[in-house]
């Protein structure tokens, strides 16, 4: 494990090279625990996550042995631009393996850093034996994105930054993947303030840390499709799990639906854009997986923001639906002058906000003197849902919630 001196090197190391985040405290998400939450905003660091701090330690400590040939890692986006970005600073080349599955955003994010994209594999394991491969035969650096003591000891200088801006931390809640940033954290806060306790968090579709924990070692674990892509790791690793056992006092599982939530209210509430890993904290804070005391001091670690455009649209409608404030309803009516508006002045009565309405009328199941809309109506919440449903049949309209409830 890194120690408390290799953390403080990196932070000498990598000073004015990364931005020190903003800690920001959270009157509302605090309200909803009962603690006093804050946000260490790792969103807004360069390339807009953690990763940049692991990988410049790496790379500025070891750049005289950097041949020409430059750096090599494989990542699924984050630690990709990290590299990429300490990598410009440092003056050397750097080449990206990522999955073959990765979006194109995050491909052109890292190009626009200045990185050599090449695209191998179905899974990161694959990326990162096939860079290793391209590392051996055209002797790059190979930079590993949780596996290295230098990049855990840059991650822990969060932990750092932390205990300087809230000296009394109580709980630090951490996103969980191959384990480098809970590890170099853990670390941090373990070395200088024991008492603190260090709550890992990880997506239920991917749960190879408390798998490593339950097995005690290390162990490959199915991996379902998450928007916690970032923290989508099939196997701890080997450096970071003694970390994991010895260090943190627990690892926690969010499904979907939490972490939707959670980017969803920090967006609104915190106008903070966080991807699902980042937003993983929350999730199991809002969800209660994490028991807080009363008044004790949290710091939630947003690790990044990189969430891509078109999977941000879709994770916003969803969360909207699942909390209740976004319905669609289809309602059948008959094909006269008056139902709609009718159908309407009602809706408007009850609040509701109409994002869109459709119209079919030659549907095979509908008697010809029928029409089927389908709308999408903005409310308050659950119950302001299940009032407008109600107004709207008592006044003959046998509106159905669509997916049927």
């Amino acid at each position: 494990m890194v120690s408390l001196s290799d953390i403080q090197a990196a932070a000498t190391l990598i000073r004015g090279k990364v931005i020190k985040t903003p800690l920001v405290y959270s009157p509302t998400f605090s309200e909803k625990s009962g603690a006093r939450v804050y946000l260490k905003l790792e969103s807004m660091q360069k390339a807009g996550s953690f990763k940049v701090r692991g990988a410049a330690n790496r790379i500025f400590t070891g750049k005289s042995g950097i041949g020409s040939a430059g750096v090599i890692a494989a990542s699924a986006g984050n630690h990709a631009q990290g590299v990429a970005v300490a990598a410009s600073m440092a003056g050397v080349p750097a080449t990206i393996v990522m999955p073959e599955w990765v979006s194109l955003a995050k491909q052109e994010a890292t190009i626009g850093y200045g990185a050599r994209v090449v695209l191998h594999g179905s899974s990161l394991e694959e990326s990162i034996a096939h860079a290793r491969v391209i590392a051996r035969n055209e002797g790059m650096v190979f930079i590993h994105p949780y596996d290295d003591p230098l990049v855990i000891a840059g991650q822990g200088t969060i932990g750092l930054e932390i205990l300087e801006d809230l000296p009394e931390t109580d709980l630090v809640v951490v996103p969980v993947g191959g384990g480098g940033l809970i590890s170099g954290i853990a670390a941090a806060l373990k070395s200088s303030r024991p008492d603190t306790r260090v709550v890992g968090v990880q997506a239920a579709a991917c749960p190879s840390a408390t798998g490593a924990l339950r097995a005690g070692s290390p162990v490959t674990v199915d991996a379902m499709p998450t928007i916690a892509d970032g923290i989508r790791v099939k196997r701890t690793g080997d450096l970071t799990f003694p970390a994991l056992r010895e260090l943190v006092d627990s690892v926690v599982l969010v499904d979907e639906e939490s972490i939707m939530d959670a980017i969803l209210h920090l967006l609104e509430r915190k106008r903070v854009l966080s991807e699902g890993a980042g937003a993983a904290p929350l999730a199991a804070l809002l969800s209660g997986k994490i028991p807080c005391r009363e008044g004790e001091k949290v710091v939630l670690v947003i690790s990044g923001g990189n969430v891509d455009t078109f999977l941000l649209e879709r994770i916003l409608k969803k969360g909207l639906y699942a909390s209740g404030r976004m319905v669609q309803l289809r309602v059948t009516v008959e094909e006269e002058a008056r139902s709609l508006p009718s159908l309407l002045q009602i809706l408007a009565r009850e609040g509701g906000v109409i994002n869109r309405i459709d119209q079919e009328r030659s549907a095979p199941d509908l008697p010809v003197h029928q029409m089927r809309v389908t709308l999408e109506v903005q409310v308050r919440g659950h119950s302001h849902r299940e009032g407008l449903i109600a107004a709207l049949r008592a006044a003959g309209f046998p509106a159905q919630p669509f997916p049927e409830d």
